[in-house]
């Protein structure tokens, strides 16, 4: 179900009611990323609040509009017209309030979430990924929009840390891409690079029918070593960013670096539901990552 369904939006909000609608976005849809936006100062806990719920209602525009590619096309151009409203200082959606209200403290590129909406409006039209390769440029126009969103907000030090913020950026996305096998089968998407599923002699029928082979958990176990691989890239992130900010990017790598550990247990269960943490296995993400500050655990 969609923000839009689930959530009452507030008519006419002010700053702290479209803030607060935000909020109410982030905890129930992101709540692997809210488990870090937590611990953010609140100035920069509430400006990605508003930029996760802006990424989040472009997403939900694409996955509602994926059996109706114009008219999803439209809602999203619609969307568009309302970033560029926000940009110039006439929003007038509770969520482009508050990302609007967030742009008074922080630079954040609105080229970020056109590049974001440019890959949502790519889903409408495109469920199959030829080579990693091919999939990664998908990820340079979602992930990395994201990193460079959170970037602006949480404030870095050297140029360097584009670089590795992207590449935690692509290490959640491929982690999403892994865990959402089988949710994404529900959409007619299968984000696994077709080369790879011929090397490992999975054909999309085996996808389909949900059958759970040795070749299957093979390809799944390649996904989780490649995604971690991103992960062990970023780690030199966490000493490029401002101190404020190092802990909560610990804990939302953390949360979906331990997601993949889940993975590796029961690689196949990513065919039978969309694994989640309890809020005790985050408890734990928490008190281990105070112990040892990495992304993935040694």
């Amino acid at each position: 179900m969609s923000a839009a369904d689930a959530l009452p939006m507030p008519v006419a909000p002010t700053v702290d009611e479209a803030y607060a609608f935000c909020r109410r976005i982030a905890h129930r849809y992101g709540a692997n990323f809210s488990v870090g936006f937590r611990f953010l100062p609140r100035r920069k806990r509430f400006a990605v609040y508003a930029a996760y719920a802006f990424c989040r209602w472009a997403d939900d525009i694409a996955d509602e509009g994926q059996q109706r590619a114009a008219s999803g096309g439209r809602a999203l151009d619609d969307w568009q017209r309302e970033l560029e409203a926000c940009y110039a200082g006439r929003p007038s959606h509770p969520i482009t309030i508050a990302l609007a209200d967030a742009l008074r403290f922080f630079d954040i590129p609105k080229a970020a979430f056109v590049a974001l909406i440019d890959g949502c409006r790519q889903d409408l039209v495109k469920k199959r990924y030829a080579t990693f390769e091919e999939l990664l440029q998908y990820c340079r126009l979602v992930a990395l929009s994201i990193s460079d969103i959170s970037l602006a907000i949480f404030g870095y030090g050297t140029q360097a840390a584009i670089d590795h913020g992207r590449s935690l950026a692509t290490a959640l996305q491929l982690t999403n891409v892994t865990r959402d096998i089988g949710d994404d089968l529900t959409r007619d998407r299968v984000y696994v690079p077709q080369d790879e599923l011929r090397r490992f002699g999975v054909s999309e029928h085996d996808l389909f029918d949900r059958v759970e082979g040795d070749g299957l958990r093979q390809l799944i176990e390649f996904q989780i070593e490649r995604a971690e691989s991103y992960f062990r890239a970023a780690e030199p992130l966490l000493n490029e960013l401002s101190f404020d900010s190092r802990f909560p990017t610990l804990l939302m790598g953390g949360v979906y670096a331990t997601v993949l550990q889940r993975l590796r247990r029961n690689p196949l269960i990513v065919l039978r539901k969309r694994l989640s943490l309890t809020p005790l296995e985050k408890i734990g993400v928490i008190l281990r990552r105070l112990i040892r500050p990495h992304f993935i655990e040694t």
